[in-house]
């Protein structure tokens, strides 16, 4: 009977777990995609989605959704969040297109923005500095450095990217912080990996390392909390964590244990075998964009472990976007996928299967046979971005400076507008009357390419600059977008330790809008968004080595100043006459008196010596 009641009781439990795993498959997927670059580079894009109903998140019953980050959400009344933490520089120019259209970059440094649900200003800035402060110790960053001068209310540069049916502009408080001098390094990985159900242990995570991670050329991870309300369910709270870099194949490729780089052998130099002069001894390096032959454990130092049991198995773990053309070698328990666009293929794991993927080198071509058909067949083309930008600062001296940022437009038949946006410390001052838009080529300034302005200036060490301009830019035109500012000086002790290094200027956002911006669906709003360069403010600075001058100089003062006045109260002054008298014969007579104590002190130890002895 005991038997029957076990068995029962595990066909009971099995059932249960199939309909659990059933219902939430679908709650939580997990995808990374595998993108070679021109110049020898290979970006891979991690991206865990995840959601739990409204009501469970409001009751506190976290199932997939991280507890942590949720209770901080509920405390500060927070109804939608993004979270940046960027490091170096997307190369638009060679690798094209910014990753998921730039929805997951963010600027250099650290960039939050959140919708807050407040009654009043007051009431939500207390909010907003609630989350910073919580968020600084969950993600171990420094974003409770996020005060007032760093804070801005974005008008037009920023949707909410989720559905608030039930919020208005009277209780929706819109607040943007941006670090651009936080340091992103593995201190802020650990905590987003803790957020994953499965905690970086199984899945696509476990390839996460944050030496390879840090040493990328761009890397951006990114956190975003919005609800979402499809037509014919209930409303969902969705997390998505995003996790894009940019490798380089042969720096990624060097061993850990070895990292130094050292001249390979002749035999594995990469040569261009059309010159003329190609010889045994003689090799012109091959250009970057010849094929390069890379294994999934060179690039990310290890393999992949198996995939997580709670991600949606409907959704492939892995994909890779290459010609299918090229061949791709893969481990053992792994199904190969390839998709209809014919520059993609998907890769479907076994629970139990380590993932080991290898491209190899494209054959050299035959006798006869252009070299540019085997080029075509190396990497999928990228994708030419709606807008270059370029910024910089102008002009020169302490005093006075100036901005100019170049927007160029691709295309040759379609005219892009977006939003330009600027987030300004509080110590550059901006002549609003200087800013202007002119076409390269074009003499004079046009006035027909700004369409709208909004400015709110800053306030001295309370609130800082806010511009953002929406214009349009003709096709295949390049404009210079232009300003002057003016720079404050600071207290002495308003100055960081590298004071002499300058003052990090955070990242301009451009948001490229979508032609359909009157719809009312708010995904549609941006098509496109790109962050320019950080920027370093010189500002006046003082010689902080003065104080340390001034204090040895009065030191020295006060010393020989004290010196003569206490020698003077303290000292008796005699006449010389009245002194004992000094002489070479009165030394000599007092050096032998004192020679002849020391001589009878021996004598006298010798004796008590003696004596002793004779008493023993």
């Amino acid at each position: 009977m005991r038997q029957y009641f076990l068995s029962f009781l595990l066909f009971l439990f099995a059932s249960l777990s199939l309909c659990v795993s059933s219902v939430v498959a679908a709650d939580y997927h997990e995808q990374l995609v595998l993108r070679p670059l021109p110049l020898s580079a290979l970006l891979a894009s991690f991206n865990f989605r995840s959601n739990t109903s409204l009501s469970e998140f409001e009751a506190h019953n976290f199932r997939f959704f991280p507890r942590s980050l949720g209770q901080i959400l509920q405390h500060a009344g927070t109804r939608e969040l993004h979270l940046r933490f960027s490091l170096g520089r997307w190369d638009a120019e060679s690798w094209g297109a910014r990753p998921w259209d730039g929805a997951r970059e963010g600027g250099t440094g650290v960039e939050l923005w959140a919708w807050l649900e407040a009654d009043t200003d007051d009431e939500a800035d207390k909010k907003w500095r609630t989350l910073t402060n919580a968020l600084s110790g969950l993600f171990c960053a420094s974003l409770n450095f996020i005060d007032g001068t760093r804070t801005t209310r974005p008008v037009m540069s920023f949707r909410p990217e989720g559905n608030h049916p039930n919020s208005t502009s009277t209780n929706t408080h819109l607040l943007y912080g941006v670090l651009p001098h936080e340091v992103v390094c593995t201190e802020n990985l650990t905590p987003f990996l803790k957020l994953l159900p499965c905690k970086g242990k199984a899945g696509i995570a476990t390839l996460l390392d944050g030496h390879k991670l840090f040493d990328a050329s761009w890397q951006s991870m990114a956190i975003d909390v919005r609800p979402v309300c499809p037509a014919d369910g209930e409303c969902v709270l969705e997390i998505e964590q995003t996790i894009d870099m940019v490798l380089d194949i042969e720096r990624s490729k060097r061993p850990r244990g070895n990292p130094i780089p050292r001249p390979p052998p002749g035999h594995e130099l990469l040569c261009d075998t059309s010159k003329p002069y190609h010889a045994d001894d003689t090799c012109f390096p091959a250009d970057y964009n010849a094929n390069h032959d890379w294994m999934l454990s060179q690039i990310f130092g290890k393999n992949m472990k198996g995939i997580c049991p709670l991600t949606n198995p409907s959704v492939p773990p892995v994909c890779l976007q290459v010609p299918g053309s090229r061949s791709v070698y893969v481990s053992n328990g792994v199904l190969e996928k390839k998709n209809a666009d014919g520059v993609s293929r998907c890769f479907e794991i076994q629970p139990d299967a380590d993932l080991e993927m290898v491209l190899p080198r494209i054959d050299p071509p035959a006798e006869g046979e252009p070299a540019q058909s085997v080029e075509v067949q190396e990497l999928v083309k990228p994708e030419t971005p709606l807008l270059y930008a370029e910024r910089s600062f102008t002009g020169h001296g302490q005093e006075r400076g100036g901005v100019q940022t170049i927007l160029r437009n691709p295309s040759p038949d379609s005219e892009v507008e977006f939003i330009y946006m600027e987030t300004l410390p509080w110590f550059m001052r901006i002549y609003l009357h200087t800013i202007e838009a002119r076409i390269d080529g074009q003499a004079g300034k046009q006035n027909n390419l700004i369409e709208e302005v909004y400015y709110r200036p800053a306030l001295d060490r309370a609130r800082g600059t806010q511009l953002e301009v929406r214009m349009r830019i003709p096709p295949a035109s390049t404009v210079f977008l232009t300003y002057d500012f003016e720079k404050s000086i600071l207290r002495y002790t308003e100055y960081p330790p590298d004071a002499n290094r300058g003052f990090d200027v955070a990242a301009a956002v451009i948001t490229i809008l979508s032609p359909d911006t009157h719809k009312s669906d708010k995904r549609g709003f941006a098509a496109y968004t790109l962050r320019t360069t950080s920027l370093l403010c010189s500002l006046p600075t003082p010689d902080f080595s003065m104080p340390y001058n001034v204090i040895i100089f009065t030191s020295t003062a006060v010393a020989l100043a004290f010196g003569g006045m206490f020698n003077i109260l303290v000292r008796r002054f005699v006449a010389a006459d009245e002194g004992p008298e000094v002489s070479i014969s009165g030394l000599k007579q007092r050096l032998r008196s004192r020679l002849g104590k020391v001589f009878e002190r021996l004598q006298q130890k010798t004796k008590e010596v003696k004596v002793q002895q004779k008493k023993d």
